[in-house]
């Protein structure tokens, strides 16, 4: 029995998933660049680039190219018939290839014979591989156009919060002075390294054949000029990918060096918004996300504004580390010369890996440009520990100034006024501390001007400018707006 709230068992709904329960990808560049119809005009791209290549090889009558290219319209066909269809064959080639020929023969109205450009000497495999690289292809440049958007946004934060004083904290708790400019570098840092990564995936045409011996290329090409590999060349050139020295059937570099750069971009980004999910939290108020109408209601509570940039971009980060892990099964159980079934799964997978980052990269580039930060409430945080924060550089430069005494060293006696101030109550242990530092550590040791100096949190910051700088300097291609004008090692670069 069903009723509209459930179809009928076998139904195929029309517009397919639109995203309803990933939010994150549901948005019109994701679908266009990564929905069923980009994937179909994918393989269609890649039969017609292949019959303008035989063309010009003379492999193929003149004037095929074009009613192949005209018949490899997307709009011309189905994703739904086809993809119910693929269950027949294994994959959404072989339906289409079959509808791709039916529309050439219709349009083949000057008897050109452009059947004869169709698919010749390919495989199934070859086809959707190199269509799969166009797809992925094509994201990623989009995807590097919002990750290098939000690094300059990212970069700009960096410079103009240099000197802005906040707490770090390891396990949780407070650990030492920092700034919110070095931890807006290293946010930059990992994203401008992910990225930099992945624009140098290369996207390659694969074309093997039936087995990956190009058997049929060879007597394609018999008595020609051309050879499989000058094919396969001109073939990668007509689509704009990476020329392959031989086929790739079984060898899935490829797809997992994508995949592990996609995920790595998303491990960046999801580093972002779990600082800003927990820096946004009203007891700690450090930061902010951009406001916009409409975004961060609840259903019951008309007060609550909700960092949802974050919660989206942290969504994706967390399904990723598993969308790559199976594209790595699929590679280690690609059997034979074409196996029964792993590479089936790498499809979803790959594609879902695409979405996803993505999705992501459009949310995380808006939360950049548009984050709130409070250097207020960054103050106010990093004084809740006082000067205990600072207990680490009192004791590099005091200890040695210390006698023994009671048996035990400089080192020894300032912990143990660490260790009583911690007995102390919460509220009472930043004078407790100074109370007694200056018992243990006499004037005539370390004057009251030298003391306030130890304890004054801007003066324990390391090189924590200089680190800004240095990873600013690395990656001069992702700060495109920086005023950062020197390399890592100090060069100027202009």
């Amino acid at each position: 029995m069903t009723d509209a709230a459930s179809p009928a068992r076998g139904a195929v709904r029309a517009d397919g998933d639109v995203g309803l329960l990933s939010p994150v990808s549901a948005s019109p560049l994701v679908g266009v660049l990564t929905g069923d119809r980009a994937v179909l005009a994918a393989i269609l791209a890649v039969e017609s680039g292949w019959a303008a290549v035989l063309e010009k090889a003379d492999l193929a009558p003149a004037g095929a190219a074009a009613v192949v290219a005209s018949a490899a319209e997307a709009g011309r066909y189905d994703p739904v018939d086809i993809a119910r269809r693929a269950q027949g064959g294994g994959n959404p080639v072989i339906p289409l290839l079959g509808d791709l020929r039916k529309q050439v023969a219709v349009l083949d109205t000057g008897n050109v014979g452009a059947g004869k450009a169709v698919h010749t000497s390919l495989t199934s495999q070859d086809v959707l591989d190199t269509a799969l690289m166009l797809l992925a292809r094509n994201t990623v440049e989009a995807l590097l156009a919002d990750l290098k958007g939000a690094t300059t946004a990212l970069a700009t934060l960096a410079e103009q919060h240099a000197d802005t004083l906040c707490v770090g904290r390891s396990l949780t708790q407070h650990s030492l002075p920092f700034t919110f400019g070095l931890r807006a570098a290293q946010w930059f840092q990992g994203v401008a390294a992910a990225g930099r990564n992945l624009e140098n995936v290369e996207f390659p045409v694969q074309f093997g054949g039936a087995a990956g011996t190009l058997a049929a290329g060879s007597v394609l090409t018999s008595g020609s000029s051309a050879t499989p590999f000058s094919l396969a060349d001109a073939l990668a050139s007509q689509l704009g990918l990476s020329a392959a020295p031989a086929p790739w059937h079984t060898n899935r570099l490829a797809i997992t060096s994508l995949g592990h750069a996609l995920t790595a971009v998303l491990d960046s980004f999801g580093k972002i918004a779990a600082d800003v999910l927990f820096l946004s939290r009203p007891e700690v108020g450090e930061l902010a996300e951009p406001r916009a109408a409409g975004r961060g209601v609840s259903s019951a509570m008309p007060q609550k504004q909700n960092p949802v940039l974050s919660v989206l971009v942290r969504s994706a980060a967390l399904q990723a580390p598993g969308l790559a892990a199976q594209l790595h099964l699929a590679a280690a159980n690609f059997n034979d010369e074409r196996p029964d079934g792993a590479w089936h799964t790498e499809w979803p997978a790959l594609r879902q890996l695409l979405a996803l980052a993505l999705g992501a990269a459009g949310p995380l580039r808006e939360l950049a440009e548009g984050l709130q930060v409070f250097p207020e409430a960054m103050r106010r945080n990093l004084d809740l520990a006082g000067p205990l924060l600072l207990a680490e550089g009192v004791g590099a430069a005091v200890a040695p100034l210390l006698e023994d005494k009671d048996g035990r060293n400089g080192k020894q006696q300032l912990q143990a006024v660490v260790d009583r101030t911690l007995q102390a109550p919460t509220a009472e242990q930043a004078a407790t501390y100074r109370k007694l530092l200056r018992e243990a550590v006499p004037a005539s040791v370390l004057p009251d001007v030298r003391l306030e100096e130890l304890l004054d949190p801007a003066s324990y910051l390391g090189e924590a400018a200089e680190i800004s700088r240095r990873i600013l300097a690395t990656y001069p291609a992702f700060a495109a707006n920086s005023s950062s004008d020197t390399d890592a090692n100090g060069a100027s670069r202009g």
